[in-house]
Parts: structure tokens; sequence; C-alpha cells
């Protein structure tokens, strides 16, 4: 897994609540068995018309988010079904950051094991960075987790809290088998002692 220490890059607003997971990546793209490939149906139903070509009302597809790596949305990100498809998306698709006043618990937990940083701040707080970003398209943030501070660079400054465990992993880019790798000598000697290997 990548590390993550400080991203800048370009914000896509989403201003949507409620989006869950099928909204993410549609039921019909989970037959793939990679983790990679599936930025390309990221927010399929809403991305493309019927015909396939590009819808030009859906967010995303405006000029000024093009190569975004921040997604600034609103409450409940990530609600409905469990599927790690929906953060293998996001990441594919580029996104290394999301901010939102809440996240579905079980998507909250897959960013992390996937190398995304998902950032929890107040409804006022999301509100007036969806102002200034408005203002200001298009808009880049800077997000340094090992500070927890989200800058820009007219002057904006907000301070944000991460599970110092997850914060760890993120930062040394360790998922669950990095974890278990950290103990790889105890691992072989165990096995060693018990006639494994």
């Amino acid at each position: 897994m990548e590390p993550f220490v400080r991203h800048t890059g370009i914000v896509a607003l989403l201003d949507r609540a409620n989006v869950d997971t099928d909204q993410i990546i549609p039921k019909q793209f989970l037959k793939r068995i990679e983790r990679t490939g599936f930025g390309k149906f990221l927010f399929y139903d809403w991305r493309f018309l019927e015909d396939g070509s590009p819808n030009p009302d859906f967010e995303l597809n405006r000029p000024e988010f093009e190569g975004a790596t921040i997604l600034l949305t609103r409450r409940n990100f990530g609600c409905g079904s469990s599927r790690e498809h929906a953060p293998w998306a996001l990441l594919d698709y580029g996104f290394r950051v999301i901010i939102a006043p809440s996240f579905a618990d079980i998507f909250f937990n897959n960013c992390f094991k996937n190398g995304m940083l998902p950032i929890v701040l107040s409804e006022e707080v999301v509100e007036g960075l969806f102002q200034q970003a408005r203002k200001h398209l298009p808009y880049r943030l800077t997000v340094d987790l090992e500070r927890c501070v989200i800058e820009d660079e007219y002057g904006l400054r907000i301070l944000f809290e991460v599970d110092p465990f997850r914060r760890e992993c993120l930062l040394k880019g360790l998922d669950d088998i990095g974890l278990t790798l950290l103990h790889e000598d105890k691992i072989l000697a165990y096995e060693k002692a018990h006639g494994i290997v």
C-alpha cells in the first residue's frame, strides 16, 4: 500500500448526501476479481448517459474537476452494502482523500485498509469548504496527515482528527498484510519451533 503523508490535489464537489455503495460502483461491475480497473465504472449510472457518452450534468464530468484527487461530499457517504469495491473504484479513479460530515462505518474502515484517507468534519465546516471551492474553481487543498491539517492557498487552515493507529498505518503504508509482515521473524520462529517449515 502506498504511504500517505501529505497530499495536494484538485477538489471535486459531490453535493449529495447518502451516496450509497451501489451508486459508487453499481452491482453489475462486481464480477471482476482484481482490485484494479474499477475507476472507469465509478458513479457509472450518474457519469454516463444510456448511450455510454458522458453525462454533462454530472458534477465529476465538469472540466474544473478533471484530475481531482480529493472528493468533498455530504453526510453518510458510502452507506448501503459493504462492498469493498467502492473504495477500490474511488482509489482507482484517482481519489486519495474524501471529506464528509459522516461516513458509513464499513466504508470508512475499508478506505483506511486501501490507502485512502476519509476525513470527518462538521456540517458547518464542510459547507464552508463547498463555498470556498465554488469561489476558486479549480480548487486545491493540501492534506497533511503528519500534522492533521488541511490547508489551501488562500489562508484556510482546518485541523482534523484521525485514530492514531489508522494514522500510523497510512503514514507507513501498512495494510493488514503489511502489519502481519512486521512480525515475520516471530512467525518464522514459531513455525520452526513447531516443525511447520
